[in-house]
């Protein structure tokens, strides 16, 4: 029995926050979000030609690989090299192509129109980052570890997370009597630091204790 390919195996493992397939690549602002989105988390690899259900398509060009280099450059601020591997399996060419974990972020990719968004990978999506998780993106290129002390409104959200957990933004902010810009900040340094977890309840982003905080 032939052994596996590595690039099979990869596929295996299902989409995830550092895994994602692309059929094909035909739009650099689409893909320049999936871009983006890695090298704000802890990078990760798109592989191209395959299907969401991990069948092989293949590629038909090296379009896709220009696609990705004028996705890359043009519209990922700061830029972003896309490392290529081309491999042959079962006669289909497959591209795998690798975005590193960022040392200037946050990372912004653009629009059709013009416009620069930021944006963070959840689970096996690329989403536009909120307010909170854009102070968090910011913190990581910072060397702390472990957080120093907690101010007074720290204090009040982890207080607050411990009999209302998986409160909202605007639930904070109206708990606590506190200017939102005040709390995205707080939460922010919180979510850095594995004390609060995130998590999204009908489609709006929630916050949680972190069970190892």
């Amino acid at each position: 029995m032939a052994p596996v390919h590595s690039i099979k195996k990869l596929i295996a493992t299902g989409e995830g926050s550092t895994l994602d397939f692309k059929q094909t690549i035909s739009d650099a602002p689409k893909i320049a979000k999936t871009l983006v989105a890695f090298a704000n988390n802890k990078g990760g690899t798109l592989l191209v030609g395959v299907r969401d259900n991990g069948s092989l398509a293949g590629i038909k060009s090296e379009d896709e690989k220009y696609m990705l280099e004028i996705a890359g450059h043009m519209y990922c601020k700061p830029a972003i090299d896309v490392n290529f591997r081309e491999y042959e399996i079962d006669g289909k060419t497959i591209i795998e192509a690798t975005i590193p974990e960022g040392f200037n972020k946050p990372y912004y990719a653009r629009d059709t129109e013009g416009k620069w968004w930021v944006y963070n990978r959840v689970s096996d999506k690329s989403l536009l980052a909120s307010a909170v998780m854009f102070q968090v993106i910011k913190r990581k290129n910072a060397n702390a570890t472990t957080v120093l002390k907690y101010s007074f409104l720290e204090n009040q959200i982890l207080n607050h997370l411990k009999s209302v957990p998986n409160s909202t933004l605007q639930e904070l902010v109206h708990a606590l009597n506190v200017k939102k810009h005040r709390i995205v900040h707080s939460l922010g340094k919180l979510i850095y630091f594995n004390l609060i977890t995130v998590g999204f309840i009908n489609k709006q982003e929630t916050y949680a204790l972190s069970p190892t905080g």
